[in-house]
């Protein structure tokens, strides 16, 4: 379970704009560490509690790559279809913070950890909700495939980690902040060079841009909610941070990325 993490020395900019105060959400941060978590506990690249009577995804872009072994002098496209890799696997025991769809207690997360030409990001995602309970009354998967060498890039690919949740306050980071926002602030006060945004893999709270916010809608309409983040300063090498958002307001909880890196 999540443990309440204390609340940082209050000279910052949350004690000189009660506005942005105000803007503070709830996020639990991940913190991964190595290590061998199993199939039924929450983790970051580790195992997945996958159905039995759910074939593992494969992607089968076909115009996915790697840099391969000489990052100066060429890139190599991977032929062919080729295995998703676990990213992130989330039980709701662990995330009490975290709304998940009704009847479900189980978030996963996988992609294809190849590169590719596309907006919003180079990786493929695929995010499932399911219920822990189903997924082990029908059965496992008795065998995941796995990348071989050469179907993946390294900076895609999560270090097997546990996880330790903890509970903290998250705030804007300046790219969610409009520039008359900031003019108005700046002409009460002198702000200080750093915002308050929590930089990590997180669940809820704001995302961790480090270029332009770039929220999705969803064909509704809706502007998304932040879901989660992943970011590279954890076990992703320096990959930047990738974004997933969700809409709660239509049909089918639809979702979406984003990326950017460092």
């Amino acid at each position: 379970m999540p443990a309440d993490t204390p609340e940082p020395p209050a000279h910052d900019l949350r004690a000189l704009i009660p506005e942005y105060a105000a803007l503070g959400r709830e996020t639990t941060l991940l913190n991964p560490e190595p290590g061998d978590p199993g199939m039924k506990e929450s983790s970051l690249g580790g195992a997945l509690l996958w159905p039995a009577d759910e074939p593992w995804p494969y992607c089968a872009n076909d115009e996915h790559w790697t840099y391969g072994s000489d990052l100066r002098n060429h890139t190599e496209i991977v032929p062919g279809a080729v295995p998703m890799v676990p990213i992130l696997q989330l039980f709701a025991r662990d995330v009490p913070g975290l709304e998940f769809p009704e009847g479900k207690d189980l978030l996963q997360l996988v992609w294809c950890a190849l590169i590719h030409e596309q907006d919003p990001g180079p990786v493929v995602p695929r995010l499932y909700w399911r219920n822990e309970a189903e997924v082990v009354a029908g059965g496992l998967l008795s065998e995941v495939p796995e990348v071989s060498e050469g179907e993946y890039d390294e900076d895609h690919m999560p270090e097997r980690s546990a996880l330790s949740p903890t509970i903290a306050q998250d705030y804007p980071s300046w790219h969610d902040l409009s520039e008359d926002t900031l003019t108005l602030w700046g002409s009460r006060v002198a702000l200080p060079d750093e915002d308050c945004n929590v930089v990590g893999t997180k669940v809820g709270g704001w995302p961790a841009w480090t270029q332009t916010g770039n929220w999705p809608d969803c064909e509704s309409g809706h502007r998304m909610e932040h879901l989660l983040t992943i970011t590279g300063d954890m076990q992703l090498g320096d990959c930047g941070g990738v974004y997933f958002f969700r809409c709660r307001q239509c049909p089918g909880l639809p979702w979406d990325w984003r990326y950017d890196c460092y």
